[in-house]
């Protein structure tokens, strides 16, 4: 039997790596695909607080069985930012590149170039919310590599490799990743929930 979920979304790479994730058991809803355009309030101060607003907000709206996600990089060097704020680090209506070219200046010249990406999902299930964290180490670079990948993969080397996770195939991408390790840890939740 599969299983429909709502991933509160309208980001093509995020569904494809989740649905990739999951597994045929689980298909995977767009808000696209339920004609939603509203946009979702994103106004906590945590990843944690953003990702269980949307999903309540979109389990308030639809009724049904959903997931929400935010993902944030925190650099040691810079207190931790952009953290909550990583999809729009360099203000409104900008875009990925800008983001990177923002770090990247304010990284200049700094040795210690530590960072971690965080992803929280939380899921509604019948009403209940559940939380699943995923994290990985790494560092910046100071030049963007690679092609694949989205957000600021060009200029992140996760501890162990020497590769950007733009470079990487996404099997490896998603077995190591912040998100496919936040997802990973939903995906087996579900599959205990489902298998009782």
């Amino acid at each position: 039997m599969v299983h429909n979920l709502v991933f509160a979304t309208n980001n093509m790479h995020k569904l494809r790596e989740i649905q990739e994730i999951l597994g045929s058991e689980f298909h995977i809803l767009s808000l696209q695909d339920l004609g939603i355009e509203t946009d979702i309030p994103e106004t906590a101060d945590t990843l944690e607080g953003n990702a269980s607003q949307k999903a309540r907000f979109i389990y308030t709206m639809t009724g049904k069985n959903c997931f929400a996600d935010d993902t944030g990089l925190e650099i040691e060097a810079l207190n931790g930012r952009p953290g909550v704020f990583s999809a729009r680090y360099a203000g409104v209506g900008c875009n990925f590149n800008d983001n990177i070219e923002k770090i990247l200046k304010e990284l200049d010249g700094i040795e210690n170039r530590r960072a971690c990406f965080r992803c929280v999902f939380s899921l509604i299930i019948e009403g209940n919310e559940h939380q699943f964290v995923g994290r990985v180490d790494g560092k910046i670079t100071t030049v963007r590599a690679g092609k694949d990948g989205f957000g600021y993969d060009p200029v992140f080397v996760p501890d162990g490799y020497s590769q950007s996770f733009a470079q990487m195939p996404p099997y490896l991408k998603n077995g190591i990743s912040h998100r496919g390790r936040a997802a990973a840890k939903m995906g087996k939740w579900l599959n205990s929930a489902h298998a009782k």
